[in-house]
């Protein structure tokens, strides 16, 4: 535990470090997010805080194969090159996205490339425990799986991304969650070594998210744009793969059973919210006769403002909500169904307390669709400042 602790630190250090150098790149390039219709910053503000959460990552991964807790990690080293390299590629896609605004097709040809980079170096979908039957297909089929798993959890992420200190705050814990599932899932399963490549992944994507918070808490003084918010997605979903099919299942306790039977289960959890505000938004879109990426101001974080929260609250609140499932399914680990059910049902219920509770504000009325009028709901927009202004 305390290898990954150090691998954690030493993302958060770096993440931290370097989110100054993102920002003032941000300026220099023109990477600036300026306040629109659906939008809830008051000012233009620099995004590429991604590019500080993958060095975090990347530097962190390379000073633990010095580790030797983790050497025998680096004996094979195409998964670690395929979940590198593709985050590599979603992070240079997201930072030409945040300084040009690319349109959707390229970046979703863009995801798809990565994420059939990241299935050829073997990190993919080949079963899926279920039961007392190890479902198996062929492999063509798996890898169109593992494509479609890891974009879809790119572009979960890329929608919770809305609120200052949201996403990484989410993944921070979702994170933390499925760390400690994937590490004491090893060593239940027995074994000497309890080295884990999924552990180790997850360790480095939560330091990168504490390390980048400081400054993205609300006011932001920077966001981690499509770079960040990809990134996060992408190994999220990539150490959801590397648990799948890890774990013998003969060699667990019949109480344990049931979390080692579902790895795949957890990475819902911790990206539930994500998914769910991003299903929603596909139905309510298309539902509208519009483009699914059409934007509007009808998500998640936005609902919880127009309920009166204050930003800071929503953003707590959406923690609570991870917290509660992630930490939900991650328990069943060591606690029976039963313990873990219990405990479920007073996290919900303190979770909608203070959803619905009397800690809200005055309820505002939804804002108005930015497909309507122009300026209809919201302010004028401000003017995006040049870099030298900004400084």
């Amino acid at each position: 535990m305390r290898v990954y602790l150090l691998v954690l630190l030493i993302a958060a250090a770096v993440a931290y470090l370097t989110t100054p150098l993102a920002r003032w790149c941000a300026l220099r390039w023109g990477a600036i997010t300026a306040v629109r219709d659906r939008d809830v910053h008051a000012i233009p503000t620099p995004r590429l805080g991604g590019m500080a959460m993958f060095a975090g990552i990347l530097v962190a991964i390379l000073m633990a194969s010095r580790l030797p807790f983790l050497h025998a990690l680096y004996g094979n080293p195409r998964p670690l090159v395929g979940i590198v390299g593709g985050a590599a590629l979603v992070c240079a896609l997201g930072v030409a996205d945040d300084i040009w605004d690319l349109d959707w097709l390229t970046k979703l040809m863009g995801q798809v490339l990565a994420a059939g980079f990241l299935a050829w170096q073997g990190v993919q979908l080949y079963q899926l425990p279920f039961g007392d039957v190890n479902v198996i297909s062929s492999t063509r089929m798996w890898t169109f799986l593992t494509v479609l798993t890891v974009v879809i959890a790119m572009n979960a992420v890329n929608f919770v991304d809305g609120l200052d200190g949201l996403a990484a705050g989410v993944l921070a814990i979702g994170g933390t969650a499925f760390f400690l599932y994937a590490y004491l899932l090893t060593r239940t399963a027995g074994g000497a070594d309890y080295a884990s490549l999924a552990a180790l992944v997850l360790a480095a994507l939560v330091g990168a998210c504490l390390g980048f918070l400081p400054h993205n808490f609300y006011p932001a003084r920077v966001f981690m744009g499509d770079s960040g918010a990809m990134v996060l997605g992408f190994v999220i979903s990539a150490a959801a793969i590397l648990v799948t099919g890890q774990i013998d299942t003969e060699s667990v306790l019949n109480r344990q059973r049931f979390p080692a039977f579902l790895p795949i289960l957890l990475p819902f959890a911790v990206l539930l919210l994500p998914l769910l505000d991003m299903a929603l938004a596909v139905v309510r879109r298309v539902g509208a006769g519009k483009s699914p990426f059409h934007p509007d101001r009808m998500h998640l974080h936005h609902r919880l403002l127009g309920l009166g929260h204050s930003h800071r609250r929503a953003v707590a609140i959406m923690y609570i909500w991870t917290a509660v499932f992630a930490f939900g399914v991650s328990a069943l680990v060591v606690w029976s169904t039963t313990e873990v059910l219990v405990c479920f049902g007073v996290g919900v219920v303190v979770a909608t307390l203070l959803t619905l509770g009397p800690l809200r504000g005055r309820s505002t009325p939804p804002p108005a669709d930015p497909g309507g009028a122009p300026g209809a709901g919201a302010p004028a927009p401000l003017p995006v400042p040049t870099p030298e202004e900004v400084r």
